[in-house]
């Protein structure tokens, strides 16, 4: 299925592109979130006639973002208190919310879809790295220290 993109999507393509994705992705992620739309000649047409504005809002996300990313990379990092047994392991784990509920509450707002956990939800004490992907471009490194709880 051929959609033009409204913005920037990561390993997809860029602003104004028509790209050919596989239907279910489209019908279910890509034209419902607003991110692009049915290649038609009517919407390139639309599209093309746009496209200034879509870009002048794609840079200002960008700007947003790198502002944001600015404020997490003078944070040190994050330390999460968390109930933990006599070797080290957590009762739970630490998740994408706790992350995003512990960056709200040093003064920086983050989206619990933007925290990235590779290796899944921390489950031990000690520091992890994480990744907060911000925006298409953005992605910044947090080191999160888990400690235990007294």
């Amino acid at each position: 299925m051929d959609v033009i993109l409204l913005e920037k999507v990561e390993n997809l393509g860029g602003i104004g592109e028509i790209v050919n994705v596989k239907s279910g992705y489209a019908r279910n992620f890509l034209l419902p979130q607003g991110k692009a739309a049915l290649a038609t000649s009517e919407n390139r047409d639309r599209v093309e006639a746009m496209r200034r504005e879509l870009e002048s809002k794609a840079a200002e996300e960008l700007q947003a973002a790198q502002s944001r990313a600015e404020k997490l990379r003078e944070l040190a990092g994050l330390t999460i208190p968390a109930k933990a047994g006599s070797e080290g392991k957590l009762f739970g784990s630490i998740g994408t919310i706790d992350i995003a509920n512990a960056c709200e509450q040093a003064g920086i707002e983050v989206e619990r879809s933007e925290v990235r956990l590779h290796e899944g939800p921390l489950r031990v004490i000690g520091e992890h790295e994480v990744e907060i992907h911000l925006h298409a471009d953005v992605t910044v490194p947090l080191t999160v220290t888990v400690v235990e709880q007294e």
